[in-house]
């Protein structure tokens, strides 16, 4: 999981590239930001052709790790002004990485305004697609068409209307295990930032891809089990623990005695 694809919508072209040694050992939220670092002016608008999208799995993604399947995507915030990165578990995040991506870049827009693509990716490459459906369908009738042309076992992101409005407060969705649109990088109006690219989908297709390359296969196994017995028998995380019988509004004690929760600036 050493290349990265560059995605220019102005002229329609991906390019795959090598990842840069200095993020070699960096993946999700810290490549995310590390590309909107070095490579975004700060000035910029948000849905300017300056802006940039990062799409990027975890470091064990795709992996039989437990917990991993998440995606990180990033850019200049449309409602903040500044570097946002919100994530979603998705088995999009699972088939980008054993795809042998370690991150997708998206950047500039089409010349045309009102013009939308489709950009699907295989084992064999990058491929883009005009959109002719009406860009604001529901995302659960694009999601079954998509489907049902490309392959029940796809994976999808896109905006919706909100990210094709620019709605500030836009989301990017993604498909759950069912394929269902319901898997939200939903903070930072990122969505509005996809539909100013004229990116409406990303299609993963990971049939005989080739998985995520694993230097040491003894290490990890023993490493990705000690992680699973642990999660499955402690008392927040294991069956009927308190994360399964109250779900996440558990953690804002936690968060608080941590001193992780924004009240007072953090005080």
């Amino acid at each position: 999981m050493s290349k990265v694809l560059r995605v220019n919508m102005a002229e329609q072209e991906a390019e795959i590239e090598d990842l840069p040694e200095k993020y070699s050992e960096r993946a999700g939220r810290w490549l995310t930001n590390s590309y909107i670092l070095d490579e975004v002016d700060p000035e910029c608008h948000p849905l300017g052709p300056n802006n940039k999208l990062i799409f990027a799995p975890g470091m064990v993604t795709g992996t039989r790790a437990p917990s991993s399947g998440r995606l990180s995507v990033g850019g200049k915030s449309p409602l903040t002004g500044g570097i946002k990165e919100a994530n979603a578990g998705t088995p999009f995040a699972e088939q980008l990485a054993r795809l042998g991506y370690r991150a997708i870049v998206i950047e500039n827009r089409p010349e045309k305004k009102g013009e939308y693509w489709a950009l699907k990716i295989d084992k064999e490459g990058a491929k883009f697609m005009p959109v002719k459906s009406d860009p604001h369908e529901k995302l659960s009738l694009s999601y079954k068409r998509l489907r049902k042309e490309h392959g029940e076992h796809i994976g999808i992101a896109s905006t919706g209307t909100a990210g094709i409005q620019g709605l500030a407060g836009s989301g990017i969705c993604f498909n759950d295990a069912e394929g269902r649109p319901s898997r939200y990088a939903g903070r930072g109006g990122l969505g509005a930032v996809m539909g100013s690219k004229g990116l409406k989908f990303l299609i993963l297709d990971d049939e005989d891809a080739p998985g995520v390359e694993i230097k040491d296969r003894k290490l990890f196994d023993e490493g990705r089990k000690k992680l699973a017995t642990a999660l499955s028998e402690h008392d927040v995380t294991k069956k009927g623990g308190t994360l399964n019988t109250y779900g996440t509004a558990a953690l804002i004690n936690v968060l608080n005695e941590a001193g992780g929760l924004p009240t007072n600036n953090f005080r």
